[in-house]
């Protein structure tokens, strides 16, 4: 469906910095919120010690349920390249292979497909084939997204992706009257749903000139804040984590208004970042 949406007229901006991680008590996942207008942001405190995957999807549906109209970014792939089918089936498939593992872990789905590297030394022939969208973030100077077919390393983006397709296949089943996903629903007009979207914090990182560094301090947060004109931070100290879904809320915020970035990902079935412009 065409992934056009002029109405760019949301009450909130949600970001949130996501994780595949399996270990009892992660704490890779974190959520802030910013109201329209120059506000700064503020991290929206978890139900118990820390966010979980599930807690994050039991928070959203208790949102989307209110008469407010949210743009939610996830810092997650919300495809594989070059699985042909769409997405929805793929989310579908995710879910059922992994429905067995709690708190959304998507893992198990990767077992035994060559074209996941899992473990050990990366495997001879395999081929880290990225998305379009991926290579259009790179060749626009916005950063260097990685696949989500690499499920280890430091760096690896796969475990926190298909756990997301398991989020997006229950978003997309009980929510549907209430949120389109982007770019594959349309979110246009008279459509009041929210819109959840992929999105990569270092977009917005290296738009405000911070470059490929780390964001671990107030300052370092607001440097990137007041570059995308929002109001800085009066207190508190952050992780990395945190840092990202600050900055992603701010960030969705002052791009929701370019029309030109919601047309970016029409026709695209592999979906698309938030941010990244259509290539020339």
């Amino acid at each position: 469906m065409a992934g056009d949406t002029r109405d760019t007229d949301f009450d909130r901006y949600i970001g949130i910095d996501w994780s595949g991680a399996a270990q009892p008590g992660y704490a890779g996942v974190a959520v802030a919120s910013c109201a329209a207008g120059r506000g700064a942001p503020a991290l929206v405190p978890p139900p118990g010690r820390s966010w979980t995957r599930g807690a994050v999807l039991d928070w959203l549906r208790r949102e989307l349920a209110k008469p407010q109209r949210l743009l939610i970014g996830f810092d997650f792939a919300f495809a594989l390249p070059g699985d042909g089918r769409p997405v929805a089936a793929l989310w579908a498939e995710v879910e059922a292979r992994c429905a067995a593992d709690a708190d959304l872990l998507g893992s198990r789905y990767a077992v035994g497909d060559p074209r996941f590297w899992t473990a050990g030394p990366q495997p001879a022939g395999w081929n880290a084939v990225p998305r379009a969208t991926e290579l259009a973030c790179r060749d626009a100077g916005l950063g260097n997204p990685q696949t989500p077919f690499q499920l280890i390393g430091a760096k690896q983006v796969g475990k926190g992706a298909l756990a997301g397709m398991r989020l997006l296949h229950r978003l997309q089943a009980g929510a549907a009257g209430q949120v389109a996903i982007w770019p594959f629903e349309a979110a246009a007009g008279h459509d009041r749903r929210s819109v959840v979207c992929e999105i990569y914090p270092r977009l917005f990182i290296r738009q405000a000139g911070f470059g490929n560094a780390k964001l671990r301090s107030r300052d370092d947060v607001n440097h990137v804040l007041n570059a995308l004109a929002s109001i800085g931070l009066a207190h508190g100290s952050f992780d990395d984590h945190q840092c990202d879904a600050l900055v992603t809320a701010a960030g969705l915020r002052g791009s929701a208004g370019d029309a030109a970035l919601w047309v970016a990902g029409d026709g695209q079935p592999e979906g698309w970042i938030f941010g990244v412009p259509k290539p020339a």
